[in-house]
């Protein structure tokens, strides 16, 4: 994890949303801006210690890779296990902060995000979510139920939305 990084998480307190989905917010302006994808930041966190146990950006790793998904990749490799296995060498207590709701499909034909948060099984206990997802690319975003079906939180954490908007959204043709 990069040391700005570290040093951003030694200052969040356990619990404080707001600041970590500003984290998230941060990755995602990284992320380079297309007409074609959101620009989306995630953190995932020990809850139990407040441990930052990776982030990452849309488009972070090859591929048309989506934030949360290159947050389990580099989980996967730091565990050295495939992402199959990934629920098997996580704590317990997890939770997904993600700057825009969860995809709950792809139109790449790439698995959906949540299907990914589902596949690690009850590890992740709450996702919290900067903004739903805007109707552009699906109409429709079933992430929310599916995570709630499965026992898993769904908070939105509010407040950043207008900030979280621009960045998701740049590079996309603004409407007049």
């Amino acid at each position: 994890m990069p040391e700005n990084t570290s040093q951003q998480a030694e200052r969040i307190e356990a619990g404080d949303h707001q600041s970590y989905m500003k984290l998230a917010l941060s990755s995602a302006t990284k992320s380079p801006p297309k007409p074609t994808n959101y620009r989306v930041g995630a953190v995932v966190v020990d809850a139990a210690t407040n441990e930052i146990l990776a982030t990452g950006y849309t488009l972070e790793l090859p591929g048309n890779t989506h934030a949360e998904q290159c947050c389990f990749e580099k989980l996967a490799e730091k565990h050295g296990v495939p992402i199959s296995r990934l629920g098997e060498v996580l704590p317990d207590g997890i939770v997904l902060y993600t700057t825009v709701e969860p995809c709950s499909r792809r139109l790449s034909g790439n698995l959906p995000c949540v299907d990914r948060i589902l596949a690690i099984g009850n590890k992740i206990k709450t996702v919290y979510v900067g903004v739903y997802e805007p109707e552009k690319f699906v109409s429709i975003n079933s992430s929310k139920q599916k995570l709630e079906t499965a026992g898993i939180g769904f908070v939105h954490v509010g407040g950043l939305e207008k900030e979280i908007l621009e960045v998701a959204t740049a590079g996309h043709e603004k409407s007049t």
